[in-house]
């Protein structure tokens, strides 16, 4: 955990504050995706995913009801230790998490990750899934990070789909689209072997 531990929902800015918070724009959307900013409050850092800035089908239709969809899987993996803690929503177009930096996923990180990295990001993947998670974009490069402690960090969650892993959706459905993650991480173990 990093130096945002104390953030909650309660200490979350108004989108007035926020105006002189960014630190950094992390990520700028395009017409349908958020934009995703680094926020700094009273010296703690927080990650703000916002579809504010879209047009108005974007900000009133599809923006919530993505969000809603983010929201509970962030909510689902709250005790994962590889996905950052979700810190709660501005508003019905932005949410916000805990921050954590790391390094995209690509060959150029072959022989820097640690020995374990690969089996504790299976480890991660596997664990996400018991919860009732499939990420299903886990090949994107920038949704797996190498973390500043060399442990993986799974992120964006936008594409994810929750269920009761034990019911029979669970069952049926995530199992099976447990797959596409798999195949992923086996997409990063040759990369990065």
């Amino acid at each position: 955990m990093n130096n945002n531990s104390e953030m909650s929902e309660a200490t979350l800015p108004s989108r007035e504050e926020l105006a002189g918070c960014v630190i950094d724009i992390l990520h700028r959307g395009k017409s349908r995706n958020p934009d995703v900013f680094l926020i700094e409050v009273d010296r703690q850092r927080f990650v703000l995913k916002d579809f504010s800035p879209r047009g108005t089908f974007v900000r009133n239709i599809l923006g919530p009801w993505l969000v809603d969809r983010e929201v509970r899987a962030y909510k689902a993996l709250s005790e994962h230790p590889f996905v950052p803690r979700y810190l709660g929503r501005l508003d019905k177009m932005a949410f916000a998490l805990e921050y954590r930096p790391g390094e995209r996923m690509s060959r150029s990180l072959k022989g820097r990750v640690s020995s374990d990295f690969l089996s504790t990001l299976r480890q991660a993947i596997d664990d996400m899934h018991r919860l009732g998670v499939v990420h299903l974009d886990l090949r994107h490069r920038s949704n797996v990070l190498v973390g500043e402690d060399g442990q993986p960090v799974l992120i964006d969650f936008a594409s994810a789909i929750c269920g009761d892993p034990f019911g029979i959706f669970g069952k049926l459905v995530l199992r099976n689209l447990a797959r596409l993650d798999q195949r992923a991480f086996e997409k990063w173990r040759v990369r990065l072997s």
